[in-house]
């Protein structure tokens, strides 16, 4: 596995295998690795040729009050499990290398509508940052693939946006969400958790699994998703949105079947974000 941190080099080793006609996976990261993050590797490693995955704390999509300074940085440790998972390269830039003029004045891209709401209502700017920097990597990069957690339901709906819209050459994969046994999605954050916090935690998922089994019954939705807003409130969570979607994150219709539950809150310090699908009644 060869690791790269200056883009000129990365392009450079990836320019032989381009040429050769291989098929390229991206797998882009904030390092911090989990068996998650895995998945996407393994994704990506069943489609394509050659897979690169990035390793780089972006702080173009941390607010002003969030943890870049906080953030886990085990870089020794992620390459290690990289290695092992099959990846091929691994891009490691800086701050300085993404964004050698500084953040102020950086050129955005910014992804209307489906970035709005839901966690882009919550953390103002925050898909701004992530799809700038995914557009940076795409065209470093220059995958045939790239793999997203569906974890991350709205980034990989806005990721999704961007590549149409900018009519990208690129097959954006949304790889379904790991979970621990007791249903808690895998996430960098929950390392953040307590212990009692953890053993909670998974309750978020539990919730999502009773409030889909009553709207795929014919529930009302309003009244479904206040009764999951108060349950998840008795076990401490503070919800940051609890809705209900069209997967193409548009409003639900009377005609609307296939839809999303979307959650996010806060147990303690930390926030936690999930999602579910819902097949709705005719």
């Amino acid at each position: 596995m060869h690791v790269h941190s200056a883009i000129a080099k990365l392009r450079e080793a990836l320019a032989p295998h381009r040429r050769s006609g291989a098929r390229i996976g991206l797998v882009p990261t904030m390092g911090n690795l989990h068996q998650g993050h895995l998945a996407l590797v393994e994704a990506a490693r069943e489609r394509c040729d050659l897979v690169v995955a990035s390793i780089f704390v972006n702080p173009l999509q941390f607010g002003p009050s969030e943890d870049l300074d906080n953030y886990p940085r085990t870089l020794e440790a992620d390459l290690a499990k990289l290695e092992a998972a099959g990846c091929d390269m691994v891009f490691t830039p800086t701050p300085a290398t993404m964004y050698p003029d500084g953040l102020d004045g950086q050129t955005l891209v910014r992804v209307p509508e489906v970035s709005e709401g839901l966690c882009g209502g919550a953390r103002p700017g925050h898909f701004d940052g992530v799809s700038t920097v995914v557009s940076m990597l795409f065209h470093i990069v220059q995958p045939d693939v790239a793999c997203f957690g569906e974890k991350d339901y709205q980034q990989l709906a806005v990721i999704r946006r961007m590549v149409h819209d900018m009519h990208m050459p690129i097959e954006i994969i949304g790889v379904p969400t790991v979970r621990e046994a007791s249903g808690l999605a895998l996430s960098s954050r929950n390392g953040y958790l307590s212990e009692a916090e953890h053993a909670t935690a998974a309750e978020l998922q539990a919730t999502l699994v009773t409030l889909a089994r009553s709207l795929e019954a014919g529930a009302d939705i309003d009244a479904t998703l206040k009764e999951g807003r108060a349950r998840l409130a008795s076990h401490g969570f503070a919800p940051d949105y609890l809705e209900l979607r069209a997967r193409d994150l548009g409003a639900v219709t009377a005609t609307t079947r296939d839809a999303i539950l979307l959650v996010a809150a806060r147990l303690g310090a930390t926030r936690l974000i999930d999602n579910l699908t819902v097949t709705l009644p005719r």
